[in-house]
């Protein structure tokens, strides 16, 4: 009797390998919330500030960016940066030189991504979408500096999870008008004039170019409310 040959499949066996590593991913993503969730909890209220990765020291938006961390610092806000170079790095090295603490938000990335020296706080992680809820689950404002599309990534997450209710409204600071009129003119003058958007949703938006303006700016929003989340904010960030 004749024997039937074992027949192996080579792309099943590559598609079901693919398939399995997958849902171990799913432990690898779990891992990263936790152990973020876990060391960042303590650290309230803070501000998180995006901007560009390309900005080297000697730029004036380097040095505004610091002049602002280091006031919020000195203010009783933990600040925020993604952790790598230009912006991130000068919002964590005023951080790390006032009082507060300066954390960094690392990300894995072929390029362009490296750990600043400036940070008090330094987590990393390999999924961008694990970092974006860390930025918005701990901040109690958003400043952002000029910056590309990592920025208005950043900036249109934020705005989307404010207006859809996923999180409390918070102060979203664009710093240098000079830069971002033309986006506000766009979203006020386009999006809400053709009912893209609710007239009052580009209210969530203000320019403040002055360093003591924007402490100011965060202080008087919270002058009749918690700078920390109360209970059914958590409640509601539950659901990010």
């Amino acid at each position: 009797m004749k024997k039937i040959p074992n027949v192996v499949d080579p792309e099943g066996s590559k598609e079901a390998l693919l398939s399995a590593r997958e849902s171990w991913r799913m432990f690898e993503i779990m891992a990263e919330f936790v152990e973020a969730t876990e060391r960042l909890a303590p650290i309230r209220p803070a501000v998180t500030i995006f901007g560009s990765a390309r900005v080297k020291s000697g730029n004036p938006y380097y040095q505004l960016t610091e002049t602002i961390a280091h006031k919020l610092s000195n203010a009783g806000f933990a600040v925020i940066s993604g952790g790598g170079p230009g912006i991130m790095e000068a919002a964590n090295k005023g951080a790390y030189y006032g009082k507060s603490p300066s954390v960094g938000l690392n990300i894995q990335l072929p390029h362009e991504q490296h750990a600043n020296p400036y940070q008090d706080v330094s987590q990393t992680f390999r999924h961008f979408f694990a970092r974006k809820v860390m930025f918005v689950k701990f901040a109690s404002a958003y400043v952002i500096m000029p910056g590309g599309f990592g920025t208005l990534d950043e900036l249109m997450e934020v705005l989307t999870l404010v207006q859809t209710g996923k999180i409390r409204r918070i102060p979203i600071i664009l710093v240098h008008g000079p830069f971002w009129r033309g986006l506000l003119d766009w979203i006020k003058g386009t999006m809400a004039a053709e009912g893209m958007i609710d007239p009052e949703d580009a209210g969530l938006l203000q320019i403040i170019d002055d360093p003591d303006q924007i402490v100011e700016a965060i202080f008087r929003h919270y002058e009749n409310s918690c700078l920390t989340p109360t209970p059914r904010d958590r409640e509601i960030l539950l659901s990010l």
